[in-house]
């Protein structure tokens, strides 16, 4: 494995998405990259593991779910890429369904992707600001570990008190890391799909000058244009 200029994404200001078939395209376009300084909410370190097997490398892995990302996402999250996939600077649209609420539009910024990893960054407005890192390596007992970790915190404080709901908070972000490791590890033929969990608060601090990023909160600009939405398809 090689960690050469050609993993990373090029540096931007703004993203760039263009419209996919069946995606709402909203809450991309042209929004900064927001890494997890630039968060409000505590600071969270999580890791999701799941143990795949000694017949799968972590190569195979890696390659399944970069083709085949959106499929292990549970019901109701939907990942929209480019023909090219997940690779280097490219963008992936997000429609995620919320109880309650119209589908919210997001996105993320492929940052990084080699033959063992690939990390996507989420832009102003996502539930959530820092760097996901999708990984599978080798255990110490020659079995096959894929793992999910972030580093983040809630883009604002609406993010920030959704995910200190038990049941919102785990079903929105957790949950959808927990259910995806395992549909992963089903797909690939493991015994046991039985995911790991280890959170940790990094930073138990709030960052008030952050505050300001719920103006851009993606699940409040998605509710307000979804009557428009449906009157442009009526």
């Amino acid at each position: 494995m090689t960690r050469d200029d050609s993993n990373w994404a090029k540096p931007v200001k703004t993203l760039e998405s263009s419209d996919r078939d069946g995606a709402i395209n909203a809450n991309v376009h042209g929004r900064r990259l927001n890494a997890a300084n630039g968060g409000f909410g505590r600071l969270f370190q999580k890791t999701f593991s799941v143990r795949i097997g000694p017949d799968v490398t972590p190569q195979a892995v890696i390659a399944t779910w970069k083709t085949r990302f959106g499929e292990f996402w549970p019901k109701g999250q939907r990942m929209f890429l480019p023909a090219t996939g997940i690779a280097p600077g490219e963008v992936g649209i997000i429609n995620a369904s919320i109880p309650g609420t119209p589908t919210m539009a997001t996105g993320v910024l492929v940052i990084y992707a080699d033959d063992v990893s690939f990390s996507f960054m989420t832009p102003v407005g996502h539930p959530f600001a820092g760097p996901l890192t999708f990984s599978a390596h080798a255990g110490e007992d020659g079995v096959t570990v894929a793992q999910v970790q972030e580093l983040t915190r809630a883009s604002d404080p609406f993010w920030e008190l959704a995910m200190m709901v038990p049941v919102l908070g785990e079903r929105m972000q957790n949950d959808i890391w927990r259910s995806t490791l395992a549909n992963l590890a089903r797909d690939l033929g493991a015994a046991d799909a039985t995911v790991t969990s280890k959170i940790v608060i990094v930073d138990s601090r709030r960052q008030w000058r952050n505050a300001k990023n719920i103006w851009q909160n993606a699940a409040i600009r998605s509710g307000l244009s979804a009557p428009l939405r449906i009157i442009r398809r009526g």
